[in-house]
């Protein structure tokens, strides 16, 4: 199974980079997090417990032919490595298509090269933040 080439491109630029700049990138990421949409201002947004620190995301789906998803997530500044695997998942997978992101592999994290970069908590948080947006996705197709 390949990786949508949005996603595919971002885990070939983070495997291009020496190991030791490899957290510089992720933080460029971080910087790089859109805000939240004016909509979602007081929503009730999804929390993703398995993070460290507060980070909250929802979906859209569009009832367009591809149901092309759309993927908002919030994390505080002063979390800068989980913001920016916040700043990964949204970029990759904002604007695909829901099968698509229903086919994203689930060790995708594992793919950019970070397991000696940050903490295994760290991965399995934004291994968290993909599982809960895919498993959102999948309820909004079968809605």
């Amino acid at each position: 199974m390949s990786l949508p080439a949005e996603l595919a491109e971002i885990a070939e630029d983070f495997n291009a980079m020496p190991e030791n700049e490899r957290l510089e990138l992720l933080l460029e990421f971080s910087d790089n997090l859109p805000e939240l949409p004016a909509r979602y201002a007081d929503a009730d947004l999804e929390r993703v417990e398995e993070c460290q620190s507060p980070v909250f995301l929802t979906v859209e789906v569009a009832q367009d032919g591809d149901r092309t998803v759309g993927v908002f997530i919030t994390a505080p500044r002063e979390a800068p490595t989980t913001r920016g695997f916040a700043g990964v998942l949204t970029e990759g997978l904002h604007g695909l298509s829901a099968a698509e992101v229903l086919a994203v592999p689930d060790d995708f994290p594992s793919m950019l090269g970070l397991t000696r970069a940050v903490s295994p908590l760290r991965l399995r948080g934004m291994s968290a933040m993909l599982g809960r947006i895919k498993r959102r996705v999948a309820l909004e197709v079968r809605a």
